[in-house]
């Protein structure tokens, strides 16, 4: 969210976290753009690859760093997406529809990085955006209704977000705590995949797409097979929610997920286990 007021942008991340000493160069480019207009705008802040692919990996080296220096604004160029206003000239406009809140955001005059509103399309067949986002790398599609109004805080029905997905095998190389409803079976699998090297490393833990009749069969199979060393080092804090359970490296799952940004796999969905792979064959996602 960005905030513009008495002269100055600010920045905020969806959980109400001030990030404004996170990007320099996207509050420049705003103040300079909003003069002393008061608003409230909405986007998305993105890393690219030299190709113009946008990379959460890259994105990762710049939104953990509270005040970046000069040689990591150039080595990891970021740019700001807006999508939708909230408050113009002090107006409250989130009743409006969507196209004539498009109208507003246009007639800004954010055309060039790092500050942009991007082009949106109507009267198009989803299909054929489908195609032109795979085609481009692009992480999927969002549809709204063009009268739709905006909704603060809510997964409002009018916008559907349509995401490519991608599979992998993953190693279970453990298991953790689960807690509430599943506290008597598992909160999440450890997975794991060999590195080009042929190390065993940890690519993130998934906690979704099972049935209970799954967690019920995985844990009896995971308690047969507990061993006490770990494997391998987990990769990060967001990976390792609940007390860690080791297991010999012997089931190999599906998973599917968005991407692998080399920490581990993002919106990671259990798909179910693979008897027709063995370990081995398990390497890192590309």
């Amino acid at each position: 969210m960005v905030i513009c007021r008495g002269g100055a942008c600010r920045l905020y991340s969806r959980n109400r976290r001030e990030i404004t000493d996170s990007y320099p160069e996207l509050v420049a480019a705003l103040t300079t753009g909003a003069g002393n207009r008061e608003m409230v705008l909405d986007g998305e802040i993105i890393a690219q690859t030299p190709a113009g692919t946008p990379s959460f990996a890259l994105l990762q080296r710049r939104m953990h760093v509270a005040r970046p220096g000069a040689a990591l604004v150039r080595a990891v160029p970021v740019q700001l997406f807006l999508f939708d206003m909230l408050v113009d000239e002090g107006e409250t406009v989130t009743g409006e529809p969507y196209l004539r809140r498009r109208e507003r955001l246009h007639r800004l005059g954010f055309t060039a990085a790092p500050v942009q509103t991007p082009p949106h399309w109507v009267e198009v067949d989803a299909e054929k955006m489908m195609a032109a986002a795979r085609d481009n790398h692009l992480e999927g599609i969002v549809s709204k209704r063009i009268d739709s109004v905006y909704r603060p805080g809510r997964r409002s029905p009018d916008w559907i977000k349509t995401p490519f997905r991608r599979t992998t095998e993953a190693i279970v190389a453990g298991w953790t705590s689960g807690s509430g409803s599943v506290s008597g079976f598992f909160g999440s699998l450890i997975l794991g995949a060999h590195d080009p090297a042929g190390n065993l490393i940890h690519i993130g833990n998934v906690g979704t797409g099972f049935t209970f009749a799954d967690r019920r069969s995985l844990r009896a199979r995971l308690e047969e097979l507990a061993r006490a060393d770990p494997l391998f080092p987990l990769a990060s804090a967001r990976g390792r929610p609940g007390t860690p359970h080791w297991v010999e490296p012997v089931l190999v799952g599906d998973v599917e997920y968005r991407e692998y940004t080399g920490e581990g796999l993002r919106h990671p969905s259990w798909r179910g286990l693979r008897a027709d792979k063995s370990t081995d064959e398990v390497v890192v996602p590309e």
